[in-house]
Formats: structure tokens, C-alpha cells, sequence
């Protein structure tokens, strides 16, 4: 099982490339993270050259949050700011071979944000040659009022969107608290998915206590043939541990017969 550090949470109070050698020291295999814009990508290609891991994704900007925004893809009437998000994205992932950009959907709700998302996500694929899009649906505790709120409405987005290069992020923190059930869920929606990322319920901390059985989720999931990188974007604490990185890691992958 290989594990990637998303660096908006661990080292977080260090610069990116910093944080991109520690992730290597503690022993990931890749990382990820959500907002790089003030690090030049240089520096990041760089530590990433370094280092021998590789980025697997970066978020689209939240917008003002000064006023609340928390994405702008789903806001009627703001798509040019939307897709001026996503080029900035697109363009810092090429620079760093980052695979992936999750387009963040914003709060709002109701048809026309439903249209606009989708057009705009139509917009990302459509620019995104090569490179994966993401779109995740978020809990309500952590982002009220989030427009993509249940895996349900993201599996239906990215069929009508019908790219082959938008995928579901199923983060099993997020899906826990929304819907539950989340092994059936991955079994089901395993089709859809893009990038799986794991933190404790309900908590977000460390993925070794918590609702989640993440020595049974984990299995599952190499059960399923499940290969890449699974993301650990979790609240370190004020001491941070990472003898679940080595106990996890030790779980076979081994695919589900079927």
C-alpha cells in the first residue's frame, strides 16, 4: 500500500519544498497538495526532482474568502473568474508534472449553479490534455453550504459531463460523515474514481483510531486492485506520528476475485 502526504495539513508550517523533503523523509511515495500559488513552480519542480516523488494533485483557488468563497466552479455569473482559476491550476500543474487538479465547486445550490459547474467543468477537461480532473464532494460541518455535498450528486456530475478524464476524489473522511457505508460505496462507485484520500472520523486526525477501520477499509481497497498513492490529508497535531504509515503499508494488494 503506498501512502501520499497532502501538505495543506502535514508541515504545513513550512514552505512547500520543505514540506516536500520531509514527506520523502518520513517515508511517503508521492504528495499532493491545495494551494501552492505563492511558491514559484520552479521551487517545487525542483524539490519534486530531488526528491524522486512526484505531485499527484492541487486545488483550483477558493476564490475570496474574505467574503466566504470556497470555489468558484459552481457560482453562476462568475465563470470567468471559475476558469481563470483552472488555467492558473492547469499551468502550475504542467510546470510540476502534477497528474491531477481538483476544481473546487464553491457554496451555492440549485439548477443554475448545477449548469454552471458543469460547463465549466466541460471548460477544465476540455484544457486539461493529459492531466486528470477532480471534483469531491465535501461535509457539511467542514464546508456548509457546498455545492458538491454527496457522492451521489458528484457520480451524476461526472456523467453528464461524459469526460474521460473527470473522476470522483473519495475522500473516506468526508464520505463518512456524509453518507456512510463507505466500502460499499467504493465497491460501487470504483468506476468513477480518480484519487482516494483517508483521515480519522471524526476527528481528521491520524488514520489509526477513530469510526473508521482504516486496517479494513485499506484492505478493501487493495482488495478492489487499487494501486496508486493513497492520500493521508489529516490533522497532524502538535507531535506528529507516523507509525501508521509502516502498519498500513504492510497491507496486501491483492485484487478481489471476481
Amino acid at each position: 500500500m503506498k501512502f501520499s502526504a497532502n501538505l495543506g495539513f502535514l508541515w504545513a508550517d513550512r514552505s512547500l519544498p520543505e514540506a516536500i523533503r520531509a514527506a520523502k523523509a518520513a517515508g511517503f511515495d508521492a504528495v499532493e497538495c491545495h494551494w501552492p500559488y505563492d511558491t514559484p513552480p520552479a521551487e517545487t519542480a525542483l524539490a519534486l526532482r530531488e526528491t524522486g516523488l512526484t505531485m499527484l494533485g492541487l486545488n483550483t483557488r477558493r476564490g475570496n474568502t474574505a467574503i466566504g468563497d470556497n470555489g468558484l466552479s459552481a457560482l453562476p455569473g462568475r465563470e470567468a473568474e471559475a476558469r481563470a482559476a483552472i488555467d492558473e491550476a492547469l499551468a502550475y500543474a504542467r510546470a510540476t508534472g502534477t497528474g491531477a487538479v481538483h476544481v473546487m465547486a464553491g457554496n451555492s445550490g440549485g439548477p443554475r449553479a448545477r449548469a454552471a459547474f458543469i460547463s465549466n467543468l466541460r471548460y477544465a477537461c476540455t484544457q486539461a490534455a493529459g492531466m486528470t480532473i477532480l471534483i469531491e464532494p465535501l461535509n457539511p460541518y467542514n464546508a456548509p453550504g457546498y455545492y458538491l455535498n454527496s457522492t451521489g450528486r458528484a457520480a451524476d456530475i461526472i456523467r453528464e459531463v461524459d469526460q474521460p478524464n473527470l473522476r470522483l476524489m473519495f475522500d473516506c473522511y468526508h464520505v463518512q460523515i456524509i453518507e456512510g457505508d463507505v466500502c460499499r460505496r467504493l465497491d460501487s462507485l470504483l468506476p468513477l474514481i480518480g484519487h482516494i484520500q483517508i483521515a480519522s472520523v471524526p476527528d481528521r486526525g491520524t488514520p489509526d483510531h477513530g469510526e473508521l477501520d482504516y486496517a479494513h477499509v485499506l484492505r478493501r481497497i487493495g482488495e478492489l486492485g487499487w494501486a496508486a498513492p493513497i492520500g493521508a490529508e489529516y490533522l497532524p497535531g502538535p507531535d506528529p506520528d507516523f507509525t501508521w504509515l509502516a502498519t498500513h503499508g504492510q497491507i496486501e494488494q491483492q485484487r478481489h476475485p471476481l
